[in-house]
């Protein structure tokens, strides 16, 4: 005979588990000593969960993109300077993706998206979130390094933001957080600073047209490297990831 009450229970011990981890991750991101937790129902859902053929499906979608498409691209000038382009890394059924302004110089040698000291902050960022960074989908608006890390400009991102939209509408999340401003103001198509678009969500929509099916919910924040310099902003970030987890019905804190 099935325990269907144990199963439950069981279930509700790992999310209790993984509530108390988030505490201590959050604990050590802000410097809080002592926050209580809230659980709710939907913190039993596994995140992404699809059934296999349709994960397989995204998965191979994102790899034809960038393998036909992105690693051979010459649509701008930042071909000639790359040694990687950086796709993306992640979850192909993630429901929540980070989208991030261009490669730097760790990211642009290892072709991988967020590494380095602003790669660890934002690995912390999501641990905090209860996720781990393979739940999620990480990339850029830009898919190669701007020489000296200098802001992606305008022809880079008309060139490129074709490929990020249909990342997003392979993987169609429930929930994307821009990081930082480039990020924010292209996928908004806005001059807004970032301090005046954080703290509350913007509808987002992959065609372009707001009258084109139901919008995405898209948080802007601040990009981990300006973290890693104003570190007093934190908690403000952390504001911004505490409304997207609770709308995506995950564990939050208080």
């Amino acid at each position: 005979m099935n325990d269907g009450g144990g199963e439950f229970e069981s279930r509700k011990r790992s999310a209790v588990l993984g509530a108390l981890a988030q505490q201590l991750a959050s604990d050590r991101l802000l410097g809080v000593r002592e926050v209580p937790f809230v659980l709710s129902e939907a913190a039993f859902r596994p995140v992404g969960a699809l059934c296999v053929a349709d994960v397989a499906d995204k998965s191979g979608a994102l790899v034809r993109l960038d393998r036909e498409r992105v690693q051979g691209c010459r649509a701008c000038s930042l071909c000639e300077t790359r040694t990687n382009t950086v796709f993306g890394s992640g979850s192909s059924a993630a429901r929540l993706v980070f989208v991030g302004e261009a490669p730097g110089f760790h990211e642009d040698k290892q072709g991988k998206p967020f590494v380095g000291r602003a790669g660890d902050l934002l690995t912390k960022m999501t641990d905090a979130m209860g996720l781990r960074r393979d739940d999620v989908y990480i990339c850029n608006v830009l898919k190669c390094r701007p020489p000296n890390n200098r802001d992606p400009a305008p022809d880079e991102i008309v060139a490129c933001s074709a490929y990020l939209l249909e990342q997003l509408s392979i993987i169609q999340p429930e929930v994307i957080v821009a990081l930082g401003a480039p990020a924010a103001r292209t996928l908004l198509n806005t001059s807004d600073s970032i301090g005046r678009l954080r703290g509350r969500f913007h509808d987002f929509h992959v065609s372009g047209k707001p009258t084109s099916g139901s919008p995405t919910p898209l948080m802007p924040t601040y990009h981990p490297a300006y973290l890693l310099r104003n570190p007093a902003e934190k908690r403000k970030a952390w504001a911004d990831l505490q409304i997207v987890m609770k709308l995506l019905g995950l564990p939050t804190v208080r």
